[in-house]
């Protein structure tokens, strides 16, 4: 009965689209950062277009006061996933308001201590993420993504943050303590899309070529990381308009980094969020850029905001359009080779994955491989078969046909049907309704690209004896050639012994390719005498993952030298997760003869691994810290506060390493030990996991 009772849940929701209609939204809101919970006033404005006892609006563990329906009391249920609204509902224009608070689990998230004057080395933020986790949680409104509504929020905060939200900032107004912010949107929206984003940030200002305002957060601590962190913006944004043929359908375009975010950027409508770990500086950009995320939740503004796939079945019309566009955007950036490379090895990718991954792309079930790479591989197929004009102009009309709705494949598929007469029945049965990668196709349209068959040639000689084709090699690994083709002559080298390859490899490293020297280094962790003067080169890279690698194997294949290279790179920090820095400090304490007083460099290793930094940074300093056996109560702490993180990734290795440490007794004695200093959610955590033994 209970499965009877959710399915019709659903069916009463999915009714609900048909026979009400919410137009818009004003949410009056206040946040509380010591009690993490969030207020307000909600007014929704809506029009009933069928008559009806029982309108639901979700809200997931709320508290509701004074609610008004037209300016009366009206009956509710609150049954802590929503809140009903029970009347004889009449076809009609309808006001509703209520005041409502949250203290909510998940999709808003405070990060940071809030403490004025504090000494917390993280800025004090808070974020929403709703896509997969429901705006439900911390703003009343749609789990349905197919009620849109125009949202307006205002936002009463500490003055000395900077608050942004969906669309345009009609207004400002500071106060002695709090500033409200006021912002519009002047077209409907899921309420995934919702956003806040607050935090101490400098408001970077630009105008796009089609006079769109674009405004780039940043930490004003990172100032002078602007120019690497959005580089190219303008330019993705005006290739997107571009090709897209439809004008950004917003007013306004911000972009906002924040701690600990739960993925790499999310589309909210006319705001994208995205992870702090692509605030990088110049060294940085080499290794981690921001590009690609930022093209692909740039495009998401059209497919997945403009357009909204009805249901999870079709959410391939979100990300693979997403992943796609982002690539035709690198192309236009990188050139034709680089894209053709990353099409090449997501077909890898997905190939692999198929032996296992057998949900096809049109089933709500899919990998995000599945939604995400070989959606975009689908739309690769079918610009190719019907040609570009065709293909952009089917584009443009479904976009405008549809726009601020929700659409199916059919529909993106009855504007292809006007521009060609191509099989879209066999495409869908080949590329979106079957599990099984066409190589064939795929191969076929790869190989017009010269670089593609250079890479099948070097491919082809697998089963060659090097002496064959050691000369073909060389000239290829110090030729200006794609680096995918670089990389398949390495690892056909793997199984060669280092004497055969020991030319190649100092090819390869002798280049001023980045990505060959650290893919080439990261494939000799046992580094010869003959070789080291060479691999030593590598720690003056413009590349912070390349000097990990580097500094890494280096101190373990030559002790002797090792107090030289710990004073090379004493002064690194790396990446702002510190990447370098905590490396240098595990290897420092690891190194009998260097520094007599070692205590400050395990009290800093120690501070890494507490709050005061990001997850990335804190798990770092907690592997090095448990491998070396640097354990005191303070680390034990900070190992169990990381099982109630909000990142799951982190929350589980903090789990998954207590459980290893609770196989030795006496870790089971020092980590009941540290229960009292322990809060009731961390409590909770490590009685659990004590209970497992």
């Amino acid at each position: 009965m209970k499965y009877l009772f959710l399915l019709l849940s659903y069916i009463a929701i999915g009714q609900q689209v048909k026979n009400v209609d919410f137009i818009r939204s004003c949410g009056k809101l206040m946040l509380n950062t010591q009690e993490k919970s969030i207020s307000g006033e909600v007014v929704y404005e809506f029009k009933v277009l069928k008559a009806v006892d029982t309108i639901i609006i979700d809200a997931v563990n709320m508290s509701f006061e004074d609610v008004t329906l037209n300016g009366k009391a009206i009956t509710t249920k609150n049954t802590s996933k929503a809140l009903q609204l029970i009347s004889s509902f009449k076809r009609g224009n309808y006001k509703l308001r209520f005041n409502y608070k949250a203290v909510p689990k998940q999709a808003l998230y405070f990060v940071g201590d809030f403490v004025a004057g504090g000494d917390s080395q993280i800025p004090s933020q808070i974020w929403t993420q709703g896509q997969g986790r429901y705006t439900s949680n911390w703003y009343p409104s749609f789990d349905d993504v197919n009620e849109k509504v125009i949202f307006n929020i205002e936002v009463s905060f500490d003055k000395k943050y900077e608050v942004a939200s969906n669309g345009v900032l009609e207004s400002k107004k500071q106060g002695l303590s709090e500033t409200v912010w006021t912002y519009e949107m002047q077209k409907p929206m899921s309420s995934y899309l919702l956003m806040l984003g607050i935090g101490e940030y400098k408001i970077y200002k630009d105008v796009s070529k089609s006079n769109i305002p674009m405004e780039m957060y940043l930490e004003k601590l990172d100032s002078a990381k602007f120019e690497t962190t959005y580089r190219d913006s303008k330019k993705i944004f005006y290739f997107l308009e571009s090709k897209i043929g439809v004008k950004y359908p917003w007013k306004v375009y911000r972009q906002i980094p924040v701690r600990d975010f739960l993925y790499a950027g999310m589309e909210n409508t006319s705001a994208t969020i995205f992870s702090s770990r692509y605030v990088v500086d110049t060294v940085g950009f080499a290794d981690r850029s921001y590009t690609n995320v930022n093209a692909h939740e740039l495009a998401h503004q059209w497919f997945g905001d403009l357009i909204t796939a009805e249901s999870g079945k079709h959410h391939w019309l979100q990300e693979g359009f997403a992943t796609y566009y982002a690539l035709l955007a690198e192309k236009e950036l990188k050139g034709e080779d680089y894209f053709y490379g990353k099409m090449y090895e997501s077909a890898q990718q997905i190939k692999y994955a198929s032996r296992t991954d057998t949900i096809p792309i049109l089933n709500e079930k899919a990998s995000s491989l599945s939604f995400y790479q070989k959606g975009a591989w689908a739309l690769f197929v079918l610009e190719n078969a019907i040609g570009e004009k065709a293909f952009d102009k089917a584009v443009q009309s479904y976009l405008k046909k549809h726009q601020f709705q929700n659409v199916t494949t059919e529909d993106f598929f009855t504007e292809i049907r006007k521009v060609s007469d191509y099989d879209l029945q066999l495409f869908s049965k080949v590329w979106l309704e079957d599990y099984v990668f066409n190589t064939q196709q795929a191969n076929d349209l790869l190989l017009k690209n010269k670089m593609i068959q250079l890479l099948f040639q070097v491919d082809e000689m697998k089963l060659d004896s090097l002496s064959r084709k050691e000369d073909f090699f060389r000239k290829i690994l110090i030729a200006d050639v794609s680096i995918v083709v670089k990389k398949a002559i390495i690892n056909q080298l793997k199984i060669e012994s280092w004497s055969n390859k020991q030319a190649l490899f100092e090819a390869a490293m002798s280049t001023n390719d980045l990505e060959l020297r650290q893919y080439t280094a990261a494939l000799t962790p046992k580094i010869t005498e003959e070789f080291r003067t060479q691999y030593e080169s590598l720690l003056n890279d413009k590349s912070y993952q390349m000097q990990e690698l580097a500094l890494f194997n280096l101190w373990r294949n030559f002790p002797a030298e090792r107090i030289n290279y710990l004073e090379q790179s004493k002064d690194w920090m790396g990446f702002n997760d510190y990447n370098l820095r905590t490396l240098w400090l595990s290897l420092a304490l690891s190194t009998s003869d260097y520094i007599q007083d070692k205590k400050p460099l395990v009290d800093e290793l120690i501070q890494y691994s507490s709050p005061q930094f990001e997850a990335i940074t804190r798990q770092n300093a907690l592997e090095k810290l448990i491998s070396f056996k640097i354990i005191n109560d303070e680390v034990l702490i900070n190992l169990v506060k990381a099982t109630t993180h909000h990142m799951w990734q982190f929350s589980k290795f903090g789990r998954d390493t207590i459980r290893k440490m609770l196989k030795e007794e006496a870790m089971k004695t020092s980590f009941e030990h540290i229960l009292p200093a322990l809060n009731e959610a961390e409590k909770f955590q490590l009685t659990r996991l004590l209970k497992e033994l």
